[in-house]
């Protein structure tokens, strides 16, 4: 049995805390226009720590707590590297340092070349996709992950990880659509919910129009794979309880999102549900991904546990007759 190392298992979590911490940053700067309050990179304008003033709070706030991340993530992928005997998890914490790497890069150039949406786009995706493998981390040196536990109940079906699987494709799409309606100003190119113009389907006249109404059809197909996806785990009885945490989570945070997209647009755009918005995408994101996981993963055997039976004779072999003794009258 793999050991289970507390101290690591924490450092992972204040990891994937940290990147949480950075995801609201950078939807901050996003939704307060704040991409270009500081024009150079790496410094600010020259200097470590300008001003916090107006903008460049956000701007540089989001520069801090990257660089913060980073040197979170070399730790953690120079301790599991050294320490971790599972190679795919020393993989994934490599992984997670050179996403790291680019998204700084990608950062960089966002600022340098005046945000243009291709680059803002894959910095966008991302960041969500790091935070993903950086949560992963998290779950996969937890005591109840490293520590396999038996079937609960004695006869319990094995969920399929193939619906959990492509409700975090379809999320991962989502996701990508959303950076590309914020990242090109299309976020109001459907003024209004939960129709479109007046319409189930609005006139396609341009880009905007276009991305945006794929945003909300492929959002209508994420609901209904995170239901299919955890609506039998919840139904089953027998289901693992490590199971079941993600399969409740899951449904909760896809109607928030629904809702925070929604208000999004009513209130044109305002800070907090826009940044709300983009954080509960990632952590959508990172809870169908985790449901995968443990899904894929196939529990350990029940350990059996011979008794012995007090209330019958063994029958090791037949019954010699008594033989009767004494002389014959």
């Amino acid at each position: 049995m793999i050991p289970f190392d507390r101290r690591r298992h924490r450092y992972a979590v204040v990891c994937a805390c940290a990147t949480a911490a950075l995801l609201i940053a950078g939807g901050l700067v996003t939704s307060t226009g704040s991409g270009l309050a500081v024009p150079d990179w790496p410094l600010s304008f020259g200097r470590l720590f300008p001003p916090m003033r107006g903008g460049v709070l956000f701007e540089h706030g989001h520069r801090l707590i990257a660089a913060v991340v980073g040197l979170l993530t070399i730790g953690l992928a120079v301790w599991f590297g050294r320490s971790e005997t599972r190679a795919w998890v020393r993989r994934l914490s490599y992984s997670a340092l050179g996403a790291v790497v680019a998204q700084g890069l990608l950062g960089g150039l966002t600022v340098l070349l005046r945000l243009p949406p291709s680059v803002s786009v894959l910095h966008a995706c991302l960041a969500q996709g790091f935070f993903s493998v950086v949560v992963l981390l998290a779950v996969c040196t937890s005591k109840g992950f490293v520590e396999r536990r038996p079937v609960a109940v004695p006869g319990d079906v094995r969920p399929s990880w193939i619906p959990a699987a492509a409700a975090t494709g379809l999320v991962c799409a989502q996701l990508f659509l959303g950076a590309v309606m914020r990242h090109t100003g299309a976020g109001l190119a459907i003024p209004d919910v939960p129709l479109a113009f007046g319409r189930l389907v609005p006139p396609l006249l341009s880009f905007e129009i276009a991305v945006h109404f794929a945003h909300r059809v492929v959002a209508i197909a994420v609901v209904a794979a995170v239901f299919v996806s955890t609506v039998p785990i919840l139904r089953r009885r027998s289901a693992r309880v490590e199971v079941v945490r993600e399969a409740r989570l899951a449904p909760v945070l896809v109607v928030l999102q629904i809702a925070l997209g929604a208000i999004t647009v009513l209130t044109r755009l305002a800070v907090v549900p826009a940044t709300a918005h983009v954080i509960v995408g990632a952590l959508l994101l990172a809870t169908c991904l985790v449901l995968t996981v443990r899904t894929a993963r196939p529990a350990a055997p029940r350990a059996t546990v011979e008794t012995p039976d007090r209330g019958r004779r063994d029958p090791a072999g037949p019954i010699a007759p008594v033989r009767a003794t004494g002389s014959p009258a």
